[in-house]
């Protein structure tokens, strides 16, 4: 593609999106962001807001067949999938378990573990970065990083997780604790959880405010971020493009990212883009324990992700499920109770009737559990999604890597992982 693009729209103002354009403004592109409602108004805002390496694997795993697909049918299940007619549903879910065997988990993980390799590098260029520009928001090392469990057996599913990906070249830095322990470094976690795991090299962050900061930096380098502006097609004229919005504007431009999350299908089809992106909706809600946990604490066995968002009296967020239904769907309010039984043996000291921020986001999910990231068959329409439940963790990394391949700038070693993420790939 010659020349390279001056002016590029990115449709979608979440982390993937915001991500891209900074990364973009870096080889001097000029960017213009566009969002149906406002910035982090996604699955960017609501979500645990983890940058942890460790936990950062493919979604279609072989545990989610051994569970049973009669338990996904149940509202209070970790994955729940609500029974209805729905053709793309049904093609994405036969999709999705034929990807959950310990052959296509394998190379998924592969593929993961040279993403995740580069993923926390991404982010110090963005906070890093000298002079304007830099995000004015910072990750925070996550010390400790807990995961607690009320049986080793619990507790071993995860380690044996570890060694897993251990032999396929990744190492996980971590510690087993005994009850003693894990109660000393977390007091707020109840007394039935009585085992433990300490992850190291891990980070977290607050995802609404980083990704507010993050749009603050791509206006302060000059981009444009616009708000309530609905697009309704993309369309390629020679080397131009036509973002067309359902209100009448239009945006004219050499390049387009479409970013837009669960909705990226309906904008990316026309464009060859036939990997089916479903919704994988996760829940969260704010609690105020009498001892907010330091740090990241995770109940695996529970699928429930705790998060301290700050200051103590900002409190702390918990978020878990995974539901696949439509993104537009109201709130489920049975996930939300679903989420505080199965986190309430397991604290102590929290008042989990003051919950409140409760929430919704539609995180975007692909069959084989990898993003799609790349060019289309149009050669200047461009996809930046697909990521699932890491669209955070990833999506700095994600905006790099394709900034690089629009600008013709990229690293040697961004070809196999923008190879693995192809859009076009069946």
């Amino acid at each position: 593609m010659a020349p390279h693009p001056q002016h590029v729209v990115v449709v979608g103002a979440g982390m993937v999106g915001l991500s891209t354009a900074w990364f973009l403004q870096e080889h001097g592109v000029k960017v213009t962001v566009v969002d149906r409602d406002d910035v982090a108004a996604g699955s960017s805002w609501g979500n645990a807001g983890w940058l942890a390496p460790a936990l950062t694997l493919p979604l279609p795993e072989p545990a989610i067949l051994k569970t049973g697909i009669l338990a996904t049918l149940k509202p209070d299940s970790p994955v729940y999938v609500p029974f209805r007619a729905d053709p793309r549903l049904v093609q994405f879910l036969l999709g999705f378990a034929r990807h959950c065997t310990e052959g296509h988990w394998n190379k998924a993980i592969e593929v993961f573990n040279r993403a995740n390799a580069g993923a926390l590098a991404a982010y110090d260029d963005l906070t890093e970065h000298a002079g304007d520009g830099r995000v004015e928001e910072p990750t925070l090392d996550a010390e400790p990083f807990l995961a607690a469990f009320v049986s080793e057996t619990d507790r071993e599913v995860l380690v044996e997780e570890f060694r897993h990906v251990a032999r396929t070249g990744a190492l996980t830095d971590f510690e087993l604790l005994d009850a003693e322990q894990l109660h000393s470094l977390e007091p707020s976690l109840g007394a039935s959880v009585t085992y433990g795991a300490r992850l190291h090299g891990q980070r977290y962050l607050n995802p609404g405010r980083f990704v507010h900061a993050l749009a603050e930096a791509v206006r302060a380098r000059g981009g444009e971020v616009l708000a309530g502006h609905q697009v309704e097609h993309v369309s390629q004229r020679g080397q131009r493009v036509l973002v067309a919005g359902t209100n009448g504007d239009s945006v004219i431009a050499d390049a387009v990212v479409l970013a837009n999350g669960s909705w990226i299908g309906r904008l990316a089809r026309p464009h060859g883009v036939r990997k089916v992106v479903q919704a994988g909706r996760g829940y969260s809600f704010t609690v105020h324990p009498e001892h907010v946990p330091t740090g990241p604490v995770y109940f695996p066995a529970q699928r429930v992700a705790c998060t301290p968002l700050g200051k103590p009296e900002e409190g702390l967020r918990v978020a878990g499920m995974m539901e696949f239904r439509s993104p537009d769907d109201p709130l489920d309010q049975r996930r939300i109770t679903a989420i505080v039984d199965a986190a309430t043996p397991m604290f102590r000291g929290v008042d989990w009737s003051q919950r409140h921020d409760e929430w919704v986001g539609s995180r975007p999910c692909t069959t084989d559990g990898l993003p799609l990231v790349g060019a289309t068959r149009s050669d200047r329409v461009f996809v930046a999604g697909g990521h699932g439940m890491w669209g955070i963790a990833l999506g700095p990394l994600t905006g790099k890597l394709l900034a690089g391949r629009i600008a013709g700038a990229g690293a040697p070693g961004d070809t196999d992982l923008l190879a693995a993420f192809d859009p076009l790939r069946s």
